[in-house]
């Protein structure tokens, strides 16, 4: 985390590769996969499986984690799940708080021309 002027460059190339190799586009394995993605790759499952999609409904918040935890090892960085949960009662208060202003924040996000 020392050079976080990378972040925005290794994200969308890192944060769908999997802890045990099996992710994509390059297939890194475990420590090859820089902390960016490593995070990343958690924080977007959540928000995927607590989300509203066009094809989906929300997940049930218990199954969302459950999925989380079934993944340390393979999907997820061990250690990194471990830091999730450990923080899981902020995780739920941030996202109970938030909850109704995806669209908003979005919007509100956007530059005015």
């Amino acid at each position: 985390m020392r050079n976080l002027s990378n972040w925005p460059k290794l994200l969308p190339l890192t944060h769908h590769e999997k802890w045990d190799g099996s992710g994509y586009p390059k297939r890194l394995k475990g420590s090859e996969i820089p902390l960016a993605g490593r995070i990343t790759a958690i924080a977007d499952v959540f928000d995927a499986l607590i989300s509203k999609r066009p094809y989906k409904g929300p997940f049930p918040l218990e199954k969302v984690f459950d999925i989380i935890k079934e993944g340390r090892g393979s999907h997820f960085d061990p250690d990194f799940v471990d830091a999730f949960f450990d923080i899981k009662n902020e995780i739920v208060l941030i996202k109970e708080t938030y909850k109704d202003q995806g669209k908003k924040l979005f919007f509100g996000m956007r530059k005015k021309s």
